[in-house]
């Protein structure tokens, strides 16, 4: 298992400007539904933005760390956007 903590520290290695949002939607620490938004994702396509996040989290995940890990990604762009269109 891996904790909240634990993760959005691993995913912000990778992704120091980035804005990381952790939920544990089971409590049990291995089911994870995880919010990056990062400049790092400009001029990327979705496919390559989940593939940079995936390659820091892979090895959790190859370990069993991470069971299940459902995953969004933004350029600070966007999210605002989508903060805009949400009120």
């Amino acid at each position: 298992m891996i904790s909240p903590n634990e993760l959005q520290q691993m995913i912000q290695t990778g992704f120091p400007d980035a804005e990381i949002q952790v939920q544990d939607l089971t409590g049990g620490g291995d089911h994870y539904q995880v919010t990056v938004i990062s400049a790092a994702f400009t001029g990327k396509s979705l496919v390559q933005q989940h593939r940079l996040v995936y390659g820091i989290v892979n090895e959790a995940m190859a370990t069993d760390k991470i069971h299940a890990f459902a995953l969004k990604t933004y350029t600070p762009e966007k999210w605002a956007e989508l903060a805009i269109a949400a009120s």
